[in-house]
């Protein structure tokens, strides 16, 4: 129990114990005056049926506060958990996006490669064919210096052997 809920348990009690002491006391008539009329009524009975009043108006009172306080609580907690759920949704929602774009991101990237691949290779297939045309004019043009060349060093049969 809190400090509070103590102190007034043992105020109660205090109370309860005064008015069994002094029982004869609170019955005891006496003349009370009400502004307009004068009656002759136990005071310290009227006083008590004002304190146990006020202390239940109060406590009805704290029931009344805490009932509000728990209905807010309980509200505030299906609002929080609501919100919660909308956030969870947005947030897989812009997971899913983000997925979507990276893959849609990806397979740009992968088609972009595979259209430079196709184009390295044209190249590369071009090059080789210059290349190879390069080297078959070369080899051809080599033969035919060497041809040439074999021409001069061997001697014609048609030509006189003198000059030789």
């Amino acid at each position: 129990m809190r400090i509070r809920s103590l102190l007034l348990l043992l105020v109660v009690t205090l109370i309860g114990a005064f008015t069994a002491l002094n029982w004869s006391v609170f019955l005891t008539d006496t003349a009370l005056s009400f502004g307009i009329t004068t009656l002759q009524a136990p005071l310290g009975l009227i006083m008590l049926c004002l304190l146990i009043f006020v202390v239940a108006y109060g406590l009805v009172y704290v029931l009344y506060l805490q009932s509000n306080v728990l209905m807010d609580t309980r509200r505030n907690a299906k609002e929080l958990q609501l919100n919660r759920e909308l956030a969870d949704k947005a947030e897989a929602s812009r997971l899913t996006e983000l997925r979507s774009f990276l893959e849609a991101g990806l397979k740009q990237r992968a088609e972009q490669d595979t259209a430079t691949r196709q184009a390295l290779v044209a190249r590369l297939d071009a090059l080789e064919n210059t290349l190879r045309t390069t080297v078959e004019q070369s080899g051809n043009s080599l033969c035919a210096y060497i041809g040439e060349l074999e021409d001069r060093l061997t001697p014609d049969k048609n030509e006189p052997t003198a000059l030789r």
